[in-house]
């Protein structure tokens, strides 16, 4: 007959829990915590562009393209354009959700992202009926675009390719009742030189020059006729540069980590550098509405600049306060925490595992109630 056998344990931990493998789960641990409580530090989380004065388009990232009418506050999703290469399984890297939304000129045309996040979709306006899915162009995430007219369209991907498109009338043309897509090939494909991953792309319709902004700390410029790079600049700052502008005069806006940067479009030199009001905020987008810059804030707050008058536009109750505005919470999908929540417990348990005379029950009841002899700091860090 079988025999238990008791061996006494005597301290606050067993003997195989040596100093390293504590220190690995900290280090765990400790990046789980930050990815978890960080900040969203790039717009493609949520872009929004205004259709009319009653609805906007805005896209999230888990690619759902969504229609909210400010009048009644009705929220409707729109079906992401599925391409042929959605018939075999997308690799996780793939799926990263919508980054930017565009409107042609003469506003019937909306341009997205497609299901898959390396192509492009477009969309009758006002209808959002699907017109077509560029394709075959970029091997990673289409980061932004922009449309030089009402038919030619230009995007910029994380693969540091620039993708010329142009949707025709006989793309735009169904006579199905049941509305139906095309299968676009670009124009052009060229790779944007001392670029590492181009960030955002704007046309320049003063200058006929497209401008496109990579995270490695360049802007560099594009002959709109002949889709051709004219030249590449070193900006002062390599922090985060993820948004760009163009002004109607011809001035550009680069928003980096800590300021605004504005810079001269003959000559790319900066002009002005634009401290935000609130430190570490980081900029996230930047538009003009003619001399009115306004700076989107990575904490969620809208700031209005003047450049005539080199400063924040104030208040009139107030002169000493600054016209601001402040974003709601939104709409925002808990299952990201989710994950973090359930690494951090798979990651525990395998190393709990690994210790002799632990009972580690299934994850779904594994918890931090059932774990003893760990720092209290630990315990603060997924707590259900």
């Amino acid at each position: 007959m079988a025999h238990t056998r008791i061996i006494p344990v005597y301290g606050r931990r067993p003997p195989c829990a040596t100093l390293c493998r504590i220190e690995e789960l900290h280090m765990r641990l400790r990046a789980m915590r930050l990815e978890r409580s960080r900040k969203p530090d790039k717009p493609e989380d949520f872009v929004c562009y205004e259709d009319s004065d009653d609805e906007e388009e805005s896209a999230v990232a888990e690619k759902q393209l969504m229609v909210y009418d400010v009048v009644t506050q009705k929220l409707d999703q729109i079906p992401s354009l599925q391409g042929r290469r959605d018939s075999i399984t997308l690799p996780q890297d793939q799926q990263c959700g919508i980054h930017s939304v565009q409107i042609n000129p003469s506003k019937t045309l909306l341009a997205t992202g497609a299901r898959n996040s390396s192509e492009i979709a477009v969309y009758r306006l006002p209808t959002l009926d699907p017109v077509c899915v560029g394709e075959g162009a970029h091997r990673d995430w289409v980061f932004d675009m922009c449309w030089l007219d009402d038919q030619f369209l230009v995007s910029g991907s994380r693969d540091t390719r620039m993708a010329l498109w142009r949707v025709q009338e006989d793309d735009m043309t169904t006579k199905q009742e049941v509305p139906t897509y095309n299968h676009l090939r670009a124009l052009a494909v060229k790779e944007c030189k001392s670029a590492q991953k181009v960030r955002a792309v704007a046309f320049n319709k003063s200058f006929q020059e497209i401008a496109a902004l990579s995270l490695n700390g360049y802007i560099h410029i594009w002959n709109a006729e002949t889709f051709k790079q004219k030249l590449s600049r070193k900006l002062p700052s390599c922090q985060e540069n993820v948004c760009l502008a163009v002004q109607d005069a011809g001035m550009y806006a680069v928003g980096c980590r800590s300021y605004t940067l504005l810079l001269d479009a003959r000559t790319l030199q900066a002009v002005k550098k634009i401290s935000p009001r609130y430190s570490g905020c980081g900029i996230r987008s930047a538009s003009f509405q003619g001399n009115v810059l306004t700076i989107g804030t990575g904490v969620g707050i809208l700031l209005f600049y003047d450049l005539r008058a080199g400063k924040y536009l104030e208040s009139s109750i107030n002169s000493s306060r600054t016209v601001h505005l402040k974003a709601s919470k939104g709409w925002v999908v808990s299952f990201h925490l989710s994950e973090h929540r359930s690494a951090v417990v798979n990651t525990l348990a395998s190393v709990l595992r690994r210790v002799p005379h632990f009972e580690c029950q299934p994850r779904d009841q594994l918890s931090w109630r059932n774990v003893c002899g760990f720092p209290q700091s630990f315990k603060t860090c997924i707590l259900p």
